[in-house]
């Protein structure tokens, strides 16, 4: 497959399409799998210790050099209003490894409200074995409640393989 390092330089007008330009972009940056997973079960928390939020899905990636594409939605969080510093940490794993951590999610200095986040994320795993992504959240003040899935309101992944 080709290579970002290796793809042919831009066309112009009049130039010819050979076999060996257009062999150079096949496979170059293409999605090569797709796997989508969601979850409605609400849960909440008052701690600070982060804890999974049922939001998992699992990839086999076709070579080492492929990247995974991530893109995790939690479209219904909650943070109760029993303290206007109270907030949601997020974060994003692949098995054991942490890849990203969001902080201060729904801190808005107003009482009670439900909120959003994304997360996107290119991973670059060098991995040919099953590889297992999923979300972890937190109260991240321990002032009151934090929720996930609020009113079993699904959360969604996707895991898109792309050829490097």
């Amino acid at each position: 497959m080709a290579t970002p390092t290796n793809l042919p330089a831009a066309a112009v007008a009049g130039d010819v399409l050979t076999a060996a330009y257009v062999n150079s972009l096949r496979g170059a940056f293409r999605i090569l799998q797709v796997v989508t997973n969601g979850i409605s079960t609400q849960i909440s928390s008052s701690s600070t210790t982060y804890a999974d939020t049922g939001l998992t899905a699992t990839i086999t990636p076709q070579s080492t050099s492929s990247k995974i594409l991530v893109y995790v939605n939690h479209p219904n969080n909650y943070r109760s209003g029993a303290n206007a510093a109270n907030s949601l940490g997020l974060k994003l794993f692949r098995g054991a490894t942490l890849l990203e951590t969001q902080t201060t999610l729904g801190e808005t200095g107003t009482v009670g409200n439900i909120f959003s986040t994304q997360i996107i994320f290119f991973d670059s795993p060098s991995s040919v074995s099953a590889l297992t992504y999923k979300t972890q959240f937190a109260n991240g003040t321990a002032a009151s409640e934090v929720r996930v899935q609020t009113n079993s309101n699904p959360s969604g992944i996707i895991l898109m393989e792309v050829s490097a």
